[in-house]
């Protein structure tokens, strides 16, 4: 389908990446040059232009990840690494009622978002309204309005009590410990837990709560680390920069009548 008016896209070669709206009369700038956007208008996906300066780029429309990375934040994110796994360990699907502690910038409720469908539901709480804000216009901007099966709250996920029926229960917040009573009672029998924290320090406080609750099974840390390599003719190696720590992910399971 061809590339229209109004529609976000990514410029991007191997190492460069800009997100555009095409609006007529607008001009992406550059280092090596501009590209008008009404050149790019009508062409399809995947097509090759060139800057003012003889760049080449290609212009697709944007993945999650290209999306998230290049976003407006006023906060760290959960980068792409980490909700491949998120989502593929809590195993969101369509129709899927999911409720989050933490918001952010909005990177992980956008992949959950996208996970869950229209017959879905997402419930996300967040203590500041400047962090309500900012998700919402990128996700405003990733969706193109607020998809109607989110609901966000301005509260704290550890005393959010009377949320119930949730499938999953995903926190990024300090001290996720204090939110083991609200998952409990929010979590059906089966449903799984995800916390996302940067130290380990936390991740053994949260694993030892869980533990002893008496709710929670099948309990296991992990964090992803992601190797890039150079292919080039015969030169073939790893890339010298890797992604390696950004965060601890801990998963538990709700257990039906405690252990």
């Amino acid at each position: 389908m061809p590339l229209a008016e109004g529609e976000l896209v990514v410029f991007a070669d191997e190492r460069f990446q800009l997100l555009q709206r095409l609006t007529p009369g607008k001009r992406l700038n550059t280092y090596w040059g501009y590209i008008d956007h009404d050149e790019v208008l009508g062409l399809e996906p995947g097509s090759m232009v060139r800057t003012s300066g003889g760049k080449k780029l290609y212009v697709f429309y944007p993945t999650v990840s290209n999306y998230i990375l290049k976003m407006p934040r006023k906060s760290g994110i959960i980068y792409p690494k980490d909700l491949g796994i998120i989502m593929v360990w809590t195993d969101i699907g369509p129709g899927d009622r999911v409720l989050l502690g933490g918001v952010g910038s909005g990177a992980l409720l956008i992949a959950v978002l996208r996970q869950v469908g229209t017959a879905g539901k997402v419930v996300a709480y967040d203590l500041r309204q400047d962090m309500l804000d900012c998700a919402t216009e990128n996700i405003k901007t990733y969706f193109g309005t607020v998809p109607s099966h989110l609901e966000l709250k301005l509260g704290d996920i550890y005393e959010a009590t009377g949320e119930t029926g949730y499938n999953r229960l995903l926190l990024d917040v300090p001290e996720p410990w204090k939110a083991v009573r609200i998952a409990d009672s929010a979590l059906v029998p089966g449903g799984i837990l995800c916390s996302y924290l940067p130290s380990i320090v936390q991740a053994r406080t949260l694993t030892t709560v869980l533990q002893k609750s008496g709710s929670f099974g099948l309990i296991e840390t992990l964090e992803v680390m992601l190797r890039q390599w150079h292919v080039e003719g015969r030169a073939v190696r790893p890339q010298h920069r890797m992604v390696g720590h950004t965060g601890f992910l801990t998963f538990a399971r709700k257990l039906s009548g405690g252990e």
